[in-house]
């Protein structure tokens, strides 16, 4: 796990996250409000690489927790090494060291946005939330209170148009399904007309004693894909 560090490491990236939605024509409408009142798990849907810039430029001072080869990405692997994302490897031997690691951040009062589905997907469902990335949040004997936010992230349009289509859909969303790379797909994107995304905040639930892990991964998914449904709809 590589933790960046710099005492800019959550302004300097704010202001790039959105600055990089400005430049792709990426448009953020927000409904619900970012919980502020304190320490806060954000867990979302995750659609494509383009989702750092935009949960980065509406939520402040929150860590990604992201898989490692997101270190290498161009541009985006900056922005989240800038905010002190922590990597993740996928090797199973690493988990309990990493889960260690999450805790500790935590523990040091920092908040994280994580991406529970564990890759990215079409933006048609919301898949299975993994509870192995909720188990960070049951600390026992806690000195502050622990919130986890429930996020839908969803495309509203992508190159000035509602999406009927995946292919449309696509020109966003970049997932385990597609063979474009990384580089392939940011340029079609910057060649099209934009994207508007829709960010639904929903309830934080505040982390009780009695929870366990798969208690609050149902929640969030119920919470996250409930979202998602409404919208379609």
């Amino acid at each position: 796990m590589i933790f960046s560090k710099g005492a800019a490491a959550y302004f300097l990236p704010h202001l790039w996250e959105k600055g990089v939605c400005r430049i792709f024509g990426i448009k953020v409408r927000v409904v619900g409000d970012t919980h502020r009142a304190g320490q806060t798990i954000f867990a979302a849907n995750h659609i494509s690489y383009l989702d750092i810039p935009v949960l980065g430029g509406i939520i402040r001072g929150a860590s990604f927790v992201a898989k490692a080869d997101v270190a290498g990405w161009p541009v985006f692997g900056f922005l989240a090494r800038l905010q002190q994302t922590a990597f993740i490897s996928r090797a199973r031997e690493d988990a309990r060291r990493e889960t260690n690691a999450l805790r500790t951040m935590l523990e040091a009062g920092k908040s994280l946005i994580i991406f529970p589905e564990g890759t990215s997907t079409d933006g048609r469902e919301v898949l299975a939330f993994k509870s192995s990335m909720f188990s960070i949040a049951l600390i026992e004997n806690r000195a502050v209170p622990l919130y986890i936010q429930p996020i839908t992230l969803q495309v509203i349009e992508s190159d000035g148009r509602v999406p009927e289509t995946q292919d449309q859909r696509d020109i966003y969303a970049w997932h385990r399904d597609m063979d474009t790379e990384l580089p392939t797909h940011l340029w079609g994107f910057a060649k099209a007309r934009g994207a508007i995304i829709e960010l639904v905040f929903h309830d934080p639930i505040l982390v009780a004693g009695d929870m366990d892990r798969k208690t609050l991964a149902k929640a969030c998914h119920d919470a996250v894909s409930n979202g998602l449904t409404a919208r379609a709809a």
